[in-house]
């Protein structure tokens, strides 16, 4: 197991054409942990490295990423491990680095995290699938963005693949859904490492407003049952989420999408997957979480964010969510 004191290597593994925020923003959060560390007086924890089928490698914007490290034949001391993703293209046609990439996570890299509870494999959005592919997922509990969920499922039929999940962690597996979950993933090890108080300083610095955890979806309610492109339905969505304290109702609903009721359910369960109804409590919700994250008591929750009284708001909450209104403000 891993000291507290115990340095730890962040290895970074760069394909062709990496994505790079999904390599910068993880690397930048441990690099202000070690800062917060230092200016506290203690020694840092993690030592950023490196590492890829050749020394100079193009990332997905064009920046020639230079001085990487061979891939390791070892690892002496305690090493997180971190595949990032590609864009999907190369995800559909690999290229000769990739499957060298490939073929050192399946032939050397799967011996040297086997039964060491010291090292960890971290994925970050569809880096996932490289370890699927190496067979370093196996049964255990993952994620990856929403978009190439179909293809973990395939790439890794035993893995318990978790959806709309900003990160998860099982064992020595930390996955996370994308981009910036990467960033919420990297603050969720480091608080774990380094305490509470140095990965809010990091989120601080990094101006994260609000640091996401394991329990929480990749995508918000604001955003999700919007991937479509019927006006009426996305009228009636803007207009609920600019003012979800109106008191709605179906026939309100159904006359600002300029339909009627009957038409507005039809719509909405065709192009949202949802009800209007549904899709208003949603929203609801969220901006009652939003409340309560600021400090709110649960009736100011339940008043900002359009439920009638503390009791409606509770209802709605077991529907969906673990715990309390309550417990989620504490």
């Amino acid at each position: 197991m891993i000291e507290p004191s115990d340095p730890i290597d962040v290895l970074f593994v760069v394909t062709p054409r990496s994505l790079l925020l999904d390599l910068a923003g993880p690397a930048e959060a441990f690099r202000l942990s070690n800062q917060h560390l230092l200016r506290g007086g203690a020694a840092p924890r993690f030592r950023l490295r490196f590492t890829g089928a050749q020394a100079q490698i193009e990332s997905s914007v064009g920046l020639q990423l230079n001085g990487l490290e061979p891939f390791p034949s070892a690892l002496p001391v305690p090493t997180w491990v971190v595949l990032i993703g590609q864009p999907n293209e190369v995800l559909a046609k690999p290229d000769a680095g990739t499957r060298a990439t490939a073929h050192w996570l399946a032939h050397t890299l799967g011996a040297l995290l086997a039964d060491r509870p010291q090292h960890k494999l971290v994925t970050i959005c569809a880096g996932s699938l490289l370890a699927a592919r190496a067979g370093l997922i196996g049964a255990r509990r993952c994620t990856t963005h929403h978009e190439i969920l179909a293809h973990l499922h395939e790439a890794a039929p035993a893995a318990q693949v978790v959806d709309n999940r900003v990160f998860v962690l099982d064992g020595t597996l930390a996955s996370s859904a994308g981009v910036t979950a990467g960033i919420d993933l990297a603050l969720h090890l480091i608080a774990l490492t380094c305490g509470e108080r140095n990965a809010a300083a990091v989120a601080q610095d990094m101006v994260v407003y609000l640091r996401r955890g394991a329990h929480d979806p990749e995508l918000s309610p604001l955003l999700a049952h919007r991937h479509h492109l019927h006006p009426a339905v996305h009228k009636v969505q803007d207009a609920v989420c600019a003012d979800p304290t109106r008191a709605w109702s179906m026939a309100a609903l159904a006359e600002v999408g300029h339909v009627t009721q009957r038409h507005l359910l039809r719509l909405f369960t065709a192009h949202a997957a949802v009800s209007p109804l549904d899709y208003l409590q949603a929203i609801r919700l969220e901006r009652a979480k939003q409340t309560l994250a600021g400090g709110a008591s649960v009736t100011r929750a339940a008043e900002e964010a359009g439920f009638s009284s503390d009791l409606q708001l509770r209802r709605a909450w077991r529907q969906r969510f673990d715990g309390t209104p309550r417990s989620a403000r504490a």
